[in-house]
């Protein structure tokens, strides 16, 4: 049946849905992957029964949340948690987020899934807090990770951009969280598309100056740094800082708009993965990792290259509010009963960006059952006054 979908411009297009889906995601999954590490960001389903709003405490169904990242372990991927796709510092406080941590950590370890969780200093809430406080935050939460049995990834800190004064400040503040750290961590630099409050991380809005301070943290603990997770959009650059890194220290792409060329690689090496956009893309990601397993990077290459469209559509600016088409797509695609997020994200995208959401995920077959992603798009639709 033919869906009226609306465009930026008000207009109407008739859109014919397909009727089945991907040939992949009806596969089993296969082994372990073992030519790259794969993260996949999670997103949060909200509890839409709550009696909370935007300024309110999260609400989380936590049955429906653990149930996708069982959906993710089963595919093969990890689970990068409590991170920007699962709305930290967006409508999940620390408070929830530890809570997170903890429920996701267990459910791997029964499950046999890898995890790892995104240390922050979000329990701050005044924005004068002394480079002690935000050295104090990060070690409240490093030690909720660590406790939990997950891999820590120290984030970026709003508290921390708003404070220090320059790089020495950035070198003081990680040196100490690395000499401390149990085990090796990720190292996360978010830029300021995703967090506008990270501008001049690092030290210095300079690229090149920033790049150079974050270098000279891993260099002095490269036994304490796993890897970092780059989330610039920016190829070449993520290019040229991954061939500067010690040797056993991996480049975890966050490149929601080059991931495959990245991941992929060539004769200047090649990025693992923790990626945002692998949240609807998860079962197909994963074969895809496996075709590459094989060596064909030419068939990885075509399984992934058609999904750049939907992930550079979805992570658009204000790049921030990606998270939104992310629970649009896992709502349409049966992961979840409804299309609620915490802190009512669920408003921050147009009609027409969602429309155009669902239409490029259907053409590209993402949907287990595309009659039921048919009939909510329908009802979405009508709730907003198209007619159908």
């Amino acid at each position: 049946m033919t869906l009226h979908l609306p465009d930026a411009h008000g207009a109407l297009r008739a859109y014919e849905p397909r009727s089945e889906p991907l040939p992949t995601l009806r596969a089993t999954p296969g082994s372990a992957f073992t030519s790259r590490t794969v993260f996949s960001a999670a997103h949060v389903v909200a509890d839409p029964y709550a009696d909370t709003g935007p300024d309110g405490p999260a609400a989380v169904d936590w049955d429906a949340t653990l149930a996708f990242r069982r959906h993710l372990w089963s595919h093969g991927l990890g689970v990068a948690e409590a991170m920007d796709t699962a709305q930290r510092g967006m409508g999940l406080d620390w408070a929830t987020a530890a809570e997170l941590i903890r429920r996701s950590a267990a459910e791997a370890r029964a499950t046999g899934g890898r995890i790892a969780c995104g240390v922050g200093t979000d329990q701050l809430t005044t924005t004068t807090a002394s480079l002690a406080e935000v050295r104090s935050a990060y070690e409240e939460q490093l030690a909720v990770v660590e406790e939990s049995g997950a891999q820590a990834i120290l984030m970026a800190s709003r508290a921390l951009a708003a404070t220090a004064q320059g790089p020495d400040d950035y070198l003081e503040v990680y040196g100490h969280l690395l000499r401390q750290a149990a085990e090796p961590v990720i190292l996360h630099w978010l830029g300021p598309m995703f967090d506008p409050a990270l501008e001049g991380y690092w030290g210095s809005s300079d690229l090149d100056t920033a790049t150079d301070t974050f270098l000279e943290v891993i260099a002095a603990h490269p036994d304490k740094v796993d890897g970092i997770k780059v989330s610039l959009l920016d190829a070449r650059r993520e290019v040229d800082l991954r061939r500067r890194l010690p040797q056993g220290v991996r480049c975890y792409t966050g490149d929601d708009f080059n991931y495959p060329e990245l991941i992929a690689g060539g004769d200047q090496g090649f990025s693992h993965a923790l990626l945002g956009i692998f949240d609807p893309l998860g079962p197909l990601a994963a074969e895809a990792v496996r075709v590459l397993d094989t060596g064909d990077t030419d068939g990885f290459r075509a399984l992934l290259d058609p999904t750049v469209e939907l992930s550079r559509h979805l992570f658009q600016a204000p790049t921030r509010y990606y998270k939104t088409g992310v629970v649009l797509l896992a709502w349409l695609a049966g992961h979840q009963s409804h299309f609620t997020m915490v802190g009512g994200l669920q408003s921050a995208r147009s009609l027409p960006h969602l429309a155009r959401a669902y239409e490029l995920a259907d053409g590209l077959g993402l949907f287990p059952d595309p009659k039921l992603a048919e009939e909510r798009m329908r009802n979405l639709l009508s709730l907003y006054g198209v007619n159908q």
